[in-house]
């Protein structure tokens, strides 16, 4: 039995109420005698092959993706193992439930569908004592820690408490995608209030209700918990996930070289995207050093991109100026220029001298991108004109909507193609189906960080890595976009397929790990067999015998 899984005493009902233990009716004769478990269970003693035949008829018999989620939480609650190998199974057609795109509608409602409490919660109330409350988690070795404070959930905005369904469906991906054992994972809650007056006067809204907290009493609540992570968990290492704009770059700025931490939103949609363009070389013939990329949005997701970008430019020759040259980006405002007095500090480095442009569609025009990248969190902005210009500058263009929801996509994958007769190189943050057009089948893309952030997870718990660098990014997308078959870019696809997910994280985590050791981040050796040593910290959802 591994040792995560140790019973620790457990039997009777407490071992069925274990999620990480339970079998259910999967408890052979020998285990309900041993464990106190006869009687508990139907006498019938089922596999888990079995078991996998019921809980997928129940959940094809709902109709409804949220009342899917809820049915698949609700699982997970009382079975992790067979949760996952669920998962697994029918992993495209499970992630959009569990992640993006419903697991937004799920927090803007998580009040309203809460059922059992999962993971920790801290308030301010706990200021002082947060160690305390992470002595509560009954699980000791605790690898991987995802923390929000729900302000900007997807392109929801501000969702506070009720954006606790984004660390639990990311660690869920963390396990269901690369493997990353469920015990050593902890989803955190920083509630410290919101600024969403629906969700204040939701009496059944389950977080703090009062405005969110700013200033150095937060700074310090933060930098409290980072304290006590280091302390109880030294091995953990922290993702701060769906924080508001300027706290998310402070806190980046602020612990990445003390602590083993990364923000996704900043890097992990960084490497996908650099992924993505790496692959789509192969369907335009354009070199990364000559993209000449626009962003709509400038906010922490385009910042990131656009910094892991000019280090891949960098890293193929061109001096800093020159590659930050190659990265425009779009605003509220309009084209992020030099002359402009608003810009906040993370916008200044890629404010270039040019002539204002007040529209997407101007910038365009005066730019000719050969890619157009959207992080705008705004559905619908990639207007016919803008795509259809996008159409007539490039022989083959590059367009990645990646807003989520799918609701927040700037275009959907049918109106790119279509507005450019099939020619675009299209990927999206949440999936679209495939679109025919004129008798060829069009496969769009997805770009979404669950094909970074759980390889890297795994190859900075496998190594025990004391930091995580903006290199591992750059090999994790590299690797990434190594992967990319013939077949996927015959397709259209500039993303391997879904169903490879646990190869691929498996592929990046190794690399990841190599950059580890050879920057000398870790007190381990390293292994003979790296890779060997990486397959062996992954974790399958399969039942062990307890006797």
């Amino acid at each position: 039995m591994p040792p995560s899984l140790h019973l620790h005493g457990k039997r009777g009902v407490d071992l069925l109420h274990d999620p990480l233990l339970n079998k259910g009716t999967a408890f052979t004769d020998a285990e309900r005698d041993t464990l106190g478990l006869r009687g508990l269970v139907p006498p019938y003693v089922t596999t888990q092959e079995q078991q996998l035949v019921r809980v997928y008829e129940s959940y094809k018999r709902k109709t409804d993706e949220l009342e899917k989620y809820i049915y698949l939480v609700s699982l997970q609650e009382r079975n992790e193992s067979l949760f996952y190998r669920l998962v697994l199974e029918h992993l495209e057609e499970m992630m959009p439930i569990i992640y993006t795109p419903t697991v937004g509608l799920a927090c803007q409602r998580y009040g309203h569908i809460f059922r059992r409490p999962h993971g920790l919660y801290i308030t301010r109330k706990e200021k002082g004592h947060i160690r305390a409350v992470l002595q509560n988690w009954p699980h000791a070795d605790v690898r991987v820690i995802v923390i929000t404070d729900g302000e900007r959930i997807l392109g929801l905005g501000d969702l506070g408490a009720n954006g606790m369904g984004i660390p639990v469906g990311k660690l869920s991906l963390y396990t269901a995608c690369a493997g990353v054992p469920p015990a050593q994972c902890l989803p955190v809650m920083l509630d410290v209030g919101t600024n969403n007056q629906s969700l204040l006067n939701d009496p059944l809204y389950i977080g703090t209700p009062q405005p969110r907290l700013r200033g150095p009493e937060f700074d310090e609540i933060v930098e409290e918990f980072v304290s006590a992570v280091q302390q109880l968990f030294p091995k953990a290492c922290i993702q701060f996930e769906d924080f508001g704009n300027a706290n998310a770059f402070r806190l980046l700025h602020q612990y990445r070289d003390k602590v083993c931490t990364f923000n996704d939103d900043i890097q992990g949609t960084a490497g996908v995207v650099l992924a993505g363009l790496l692959s789509s070389e192969r369907l335009t013939g354009t070199k990364l050093v000559d993209e000449r990329v626009l962003f709509l949005g400038a906010g922490e997701a385009g910042i990131g991109i656009g910094d892991l970008i000019v280090s891949a430019m960098m890293a193929g020759g061109l001096p800093q100026d020159a590659a930050r040259r190659n990265c425009w980006f779009v605003d509220s405002k309009g084209l992020v220029v030099k002359s402009r007095t608003d810009l906040v500090e993370h916008k200044l480095r890629f404010a270039h001298d040019h002539a204002q442009a007040g529209t997407l569609l101007e910038a365009i025009e005066s730019i000719k991108p050969t890619a157009l990248i959207g992080v705008s969190g705004m559905a619908q902005t990639f207007t016919e004109d803008v795509v259809r210009a996008m159409g007539r500058l490039n022989k083959r263009p590059v367009i990645f909507a990646l807003s989520n929801p799918t609701s927040k996509a700037e275009c959907t994958a049918e109106q790119a193609y279509g507005w450019t007769e099939g020619r675009a190189v299209y990927a999206s943050g949440s999936p679209f189906a495939p679109v025919t057009l004129n008798g060829k089948t069009h496969v769009p893309g997805q770009g979404n960080n669950s094909y970074i952030f759980p390889g890297v997870g795994l190859g900075v718990l496998a190594s025990e890595s004391s930091r995580v660098t903006d290199e591992m990014f750059d090999v994790a997308a590299r690797t990434l976009a190594s992967m990319v078959t013939e077949s996927d870019l015959a397709l259209g696809r500039v993303y391997p397929d879904l169903n490879r997910i646990r190869e691929v994280s498996a592929a990046i985590a190794v690399a990841v790990a190599e950059v580890v050791f050879a920057r000398g981040l870790t007190r381990l050796s390293r292994p003979a067999d790296l890779a060997g040593h990486v397959a062996a910290a992954i974790y399958q959802p399969q039942y062990h015998d307890y006797v």
